[in-house]
């Protein structure tokens, strides 16, 4: 299946970082069980666009990590089907997020792990955002999401090392 990852840079990136966005969200919708080809859009910004946009989306004046804006109101375990399919695309437009390189490096440095696990962390992170999980409750939900991140980058073989 082909969904396609609209990609966006505000900032300088590392060579193959398209691509490897492109290949972490593709396994998180895969190990989601999403059977339908989707369209993501990714914007890589830094901590002053995605400052900009917490305020103006969401009226949250600081800077953050990633941000996702779904497109659908989904629970975990629910998927949208070929009827949600822009007919222009054949593609279900699942939603947008919102990285920022800037805090993705400091958190790396914080957490003691590569800026390229961070990153791949970010992206499943929103995608399952995407897909209707959510972690505001700081209970079940958000345990039931640690837990699906880590066994999607785990089957990837990104690890925290």
């Amino acid at each position: 299946m082909t969904h396609q990852i609209i990609f966006e840079a505000e900032v300088d990136v590392p060579n193959g970082l398209e691509e490897q966005l492109g290949s972490v969200i593709t396994a998180a919708l895969s190990a989601e069980g999403v059977d339908v080809p989707c369209e993501i859009n990714v914007l890589v910004t830094d901590d002053e666009g995605i400052h900009a946009i917490n305020l103006d989306m969401r009226g949250v004046d600081r800077p953050t990590d990633v941000l996702s804006f779904p497109m659908f109101e989904l629970t975990p375990g629910e998927h949208p089907g070929a009827q949600d399919a822009d007919p222009a695309t054949d593609l279900v437009p699942l939603g947008d997020m919102v990285l920022s390189l800037e805090r993705a490096r400091a958190q790396a440095q914080e957490f003691g792990h590569s800026v390229q696990r961070e990153i791949c962390y970010l992206a499943v992170h929103s995608t399952l955002h995407l897909l209707g999980y959510d972690h505001m409750d700081e209970g079940e939900m958000k345990a039931q999401m640690r837990a699906r991140e880590e066994e999607i980058l785990a089957a990837l073989g990104i690890t925290r090392a």
